[in-house]
């Protein structure tokens, strides 16, 4: 075997792998955009039930409930990484995705009436999308993990980005099949009559409520079965075949991707660093867990989830005409500058484009806060939240999920990894949940104008603080190993033993 091994490696065979790998991040992003092509068939479905009645509160659990799934997925992502392999284990996210699919298609499978909603059906559409988030949550820290345990070290940060941008593209992708499956179909419009939500001309309404949203959800069988299917037909990571001794396997697929003399200096170095197949999470003291941990935090903290789900809305405060002109423009804008991040993270760095783009997101945040309290030109703070986006997409967006695949030690780098992407969702969650209401915040004169300040302005003091914590903490990990490593928080933790 090792005769066939490539002096240079292949570099089709590691750009068919990545794709492969980032068909995972589609799915990330096609998942959690679907249910917004959804909702409103699905919320005026289930105010035709006869036995409850269907709340806004009931409509805001059942379009996030997803995240649930999304923060258990990503605590198990740990586990069964460690346990049965990031190529396995990706195999398992993907029959989550297709099991959801179908079953918030057809939730009312062997169990209830087809088209008859009740209370009992909410709970099992529930658990579908529910199912779906575990897969979206295993493949948000499996999938960057994969990719960075395959990869080259010269390349390992742009091909991560790859991920972030098949994410952002798998949202454009379900936008656009969800106005097609909608066609010239009406959306219901659901308002509140007499304390009570009615549907509005539910006849005009009645394919989108009967039918609509099924067609939404179950296009995701689609990319699922695909990503399935694919799963089977990549191979396992080296990093993981060399921790559980399967070393010629190890060989053989570095040597296919780097070539057999470097393939050989690399399997010493992953050797050196795995006599244990695990240590403690804790082996290299607490700041590299804290410090990926924070990384997450920080992602969302700054904001972007709120401007990315309620851009709409945003927009039409503004007194813009076509709010959506303005969320296409912003959607392209964000595509854009997710390939700055890709094409220049090798050349320039994963921390000084951080830094960089937290400054230029406290720019924009603050220029809308300030517009809210001092009258400008309409087109200020337009350009100051597109400012905002495109800073995030070339920095926090993917460059956070490079170096959380990459700054964790070979034997934590599953659970460590676990951890730092389940408080990345707990986080959406928090700021997701938070935002109308902090947005909506009435102080005397200013009225909703107070909000409007108060939201803005605290994202960008919050993007400035998570400019410091990269300056000050977050170690540079370009042109770096992933066996580097663990002698990088070796090291760090000495020197704080020494200062203590």
């Amino acid at each position: 075997m090792q005769n066939s091994y490539s002096q240079k490696g292949s570099p089709s065979y590691l750009f068919a792998i990545v794709l492969a790998a980032v068909v995972g991040g589609l799915l990330f992003g096609y998942d959690t955009a679907v249910i917004s092509g959804a909702e409103k068939g699905l919320q005026a479905f289930f105010m035709n039930a006869k036995d409850f009645t269907y709340t806004n509160f009931m409509h805001g659990f059942t379009t996030s409930s997803a995240l649930i799934g999304c923060v258990i997925g990503s605590f198990l992502s740990g586990v069964l990484a460690s346990r049965i392999g990031r190529r396995r284990s990706l195999f398992v996210a993907g029959i989550l995705f297709f099991l959801s699919a179908l079953g918030s298609f057809r939730p009312e499978f062997l169990f209830f009436e087809y088209g008859v909603p009740t209370k009992a059906l909410l709970w099992a559409f529930n658990g579908y999308r529910v199912l779906g988030g575990i897969g979206v949550g295993m493949a948000s820290a499996i999938c960057p993990m994969y990719i960075a345990e395959i990869s080259p070290a010269e390349k390992r940060g742009t091909l991560v980005s790859w991920n972030q941008f098949a994410i952002i593209f798998g949202q454009l992708v379900v936008y656009f099949v969800n106005f097609l499956i909608l066609g010239s179909h009406a959306n219901p419009v659901v308002d509140l009559v007499d304390g009570v939500n009615k549907v509005m001309n539910p006849e005009a309404a009645a394919w989108s409520t009967a039918t609509g949203w099924r067609l939404m959800f179950v296009s995701e069988a689609v990319p699922a079965g695909i990503f399935t299917i694919l799963a089977l037909l990549i191979p396992e990571t080296p990093r993981y075949l060399a921790m559980n001794g399967r070393d010629d396997k190890a060989m053989y697929v570095l040597s296919k991707i780097n070539g057999e003399p470097k393939a050989r200096q690399i399997l010493a170095d992953i050797k050196a660093t795995t006599e244990q197949k695990t240590e403690k999470l804790f082996t290299y003291g607490w700041v590299v867990i804290f410090v990926g941990i924070m990384l997450s935090v920080f992602q969302q903290a700054i904001g972007i989830n709120a401007v990315l789900y309620f851009a709409p809305r945003i927009f039409e405060s503004m007194g813009l005409g076509n709010p959506m002109v303005y969320t296409v423009v912003m959607g392209v804008i964000n595509i854009t500058f997710t390939l700055v991040a890709v094409f220049t993270v090798e050349k320039l760095g994963r921390k000084p484009l951080l830094i960089t783009g937290s400054l230029f997101m406290a720019l924009g945040a603050l220029g809308v806060a300030l517009s809210n309290i001092v009258e400008v030109p309409a087109i200020v703070p337009v350009i100051s939240i597109l400012i905002y986006s495109a800073s995030f997409m070339f920095s926090w967006g993917p460059i956070c999920w490079v170096l959380i695949s990459e700054i964790f030690p070979n034997t934590i780098r599953s659970q460590a990894t676990a951890i730092a992407v389940a408080a990345q969702w707990i986080f959406n969650f928090i700021v997701s949940s938070t935002f109308v209401p902090m947005y909506n915040m009435r102080v005397g004169s200013m009225g909703v104008s107070f909000g409007h300040f108060f939201s803005y302005a605290l994202y960008g003091v919050i993007c400035l603080l998570a400019a410091l914590f990269v300056w000050k903490m977050v170690p540079e990990t370009k042109g770096k190993s992933l066996e580097e490593m663990n002698k990088l928080w070796k090291d760090r933790k000495k020197a704080a033993r020494k200062t203590t």
